[in-house]
């Protein structure tokens, strides 16, 4: 059983090296998970280096979003997400409030970003039972920008790969058997999301931000972002510390099925971004990975125990991530 400690508040986001995590020998790999413990336990926050994803990849996935962004607007608008059953598509700017999710914020104005969502694509004879689930279904993809599927269909295949990995070193972390998270995502919810935030504007009220304040709601979001920096990350002492760009890192939170999960012994938590440039734009790739729809997500048989019993009920993921939907949009995007 894990011993519960309080976290503390740490001032910067470590560096965890994964290359442990592919060594066959056992405490090799615990030696990783533990680094991993500490981090999810203070801030939910960490970046991974040495992830086996190729930088080739990466930086051609900056590329197509940079082009689908430079693309004149009417062209942006004709994939626009409410077109798509599944909200896949092009969200302008302003087309979110993240800082609704914070209870503690000032209601703040709409977000100062532009979207682009890719979900997992599946063929029609696998959609029908999923056809009320977000992050299943069709693309819409810009014709102005022919290699855009290409490069988005290989840039999840690897994240999620990736992503599976992380989720076998948090099993690890979590005193759990390697595999232990994999069965509940055999048919992931997954989101790519492209973004670019704009310079920001000298007239922008003081609480207008590119992403306001907020948790992630899924199970765990992997991040490269260009080397402008922005991220914010708020330790448990309310403060708000920075996670500048590392080059040949991603950035790895916990969202908050994975708090629930654990019993709120790891955090989702909150975070928010800001272009510090008055001059140039700000570009990030998150690719949340999320358990299936149906999975039923409750109290990880060791982190609770009769001094700290469970407290969440029971949920299945796709009722938290619908719910967290509502709040952010509104019933016209809850559901397809």
């Amino acid at each position: 059983m894990i011993i519960y400690t309080p976290p503390r508040a740490p001032s910067s986001i470590p560096v965890i090296d994964l290359t442990g995590s592919f060594s066959p020998d056992l405490e090799t790999r615990k030696k990783v998970a533990w680094e991993v413990h500490k981090a999810c336990r203070e801030t939910g926050f960490f970046y991974i280096s040495n992830h086996g994803v190729e930088q080739k990849l990466i930086d051609g996935q900056f590329a197509v979003a940079q082009r689908f962004f430079d693309l004149p607007l009417a062209d942006k608008i004709s994939v626009h997400m409410k077109q798509s059953a599944s909200s896949a598509g092009y969200e302008p700017i302003g087309g979110q409030i993240l800082d609704s999710q914070d209870p503690d914020a000032e209601k703040a104005p709409p977000d100062l970003k532009e979207s682009f969502y890719a979900v997992m694509e599946l063929p029609d004879d696998h959609l029908w039972s999923l056809k009320r689930i977000k992050s299943f279904g069709h693309n819409q993809w810009p014709a102005k920008v022919p290699e855009f599927r290409a490069q988005c269909l290989a840039y999840q295949e690897a994240l999620r790969a990736l992503g599976d990995r992380v989720l076998s070193i948090l099993a690890l972390s979590l005193e759990l058997p390697e595999d232990y998270f994999l069965p509940f995502f055999d048919m992931p919810q997954t989101t790519l999301r492209l973004l670019r935030y704009p310079p920001h504007p000298q007239a922008a009220k003081a609480n207008q931000l590119g992403a306001g304040a907020h948790t992630d709601w899924g199970g765990i979001t992997l991040l490269a972002q260009d080397d402008l920096g922005g991220l914010e990350v708020r330790n448990v002492d309310g403060e708000w510390i920075q996670a500048p760009p590392v080059p040949g890192t991603f950035v790895i939170n916990l969202g908050d099925l994975m708090q629930r999960w654990s019993n709120n012994l790891y955090r989702s938590n909150m975070h928010r971004v800001r272009n510090n440039s008055s001059s140039s734009d700000r570009y990030s790739l998150p690719f949340f990975y999320s358990p299936r729809p149906d999975a039923v997500i409750e109290c990880l048989p060791t982190c609770s125990d009769i001094e700290r019993p469970a407290q969440f009920q029971p949920c299945t993921a796709s009722e938290h991530i619908q719910e967290m939907f509502r709040r952010s949009y509104g019933d016209a995007l809850a559901v397809g």
